[in-house]
């Protein structure tokens, strides 16, 4: 892979092939970021909502909480808040947390006290 150099002063340089996507702050490969804006534009750009699925569960139901843009830990530790919250158990998987049953409503509400704004998505 090549090194990576700076794009010139005033480019709105978003991806590369080299490197994959840019921090729009400071120009550098996502991976690389020092200015901490990847993480305040990913927040805002996509909104977290907490949905109900069954789909391959042998019709059980689960709650997904989808759209957060946490580093993994971060994302373990609130999953495991939640699960307390809740009384029930779950999981992370693909940068989504999946708790089991029915608990849109409470985990709409424990995010929004963690400062989180999340809604509830589907019927």
């Amino acid at each position: 892979m090549k090194p990576s150099r700076p794009a010139p002063s005033g480019s709105r340089l978003v991806y590369s092939t080299a490197t994959g996507r840019m921090c729009p702050g400071c120009v550098r490969p996502v991976a690389e970021c020092v200015c901490g804006r990847v993480a305040k534009v990913a927040a805002a750009a996509r909104p977290v909502r907490v949905g109900r699925a069954t789909q391959g569960r042998a019709g059980k139901g689960v709650s997904v909480v989808t759209g957060l843009s946490l580093p993994p830990d971060e994302l373990e530790t609130l999953a495991k808040a939640l699960k307390q919250r809740c009384g029930s158990g779950g999981t992370v998987r693909d940068g989504t947390i999946e708790i089991q049953g029915e608990h849109r409503d409470t985990i709409v509400a424990e995010l929004g006290k963690r400062g989180i704004a999340a809604k509830r998505s589907g019927g």
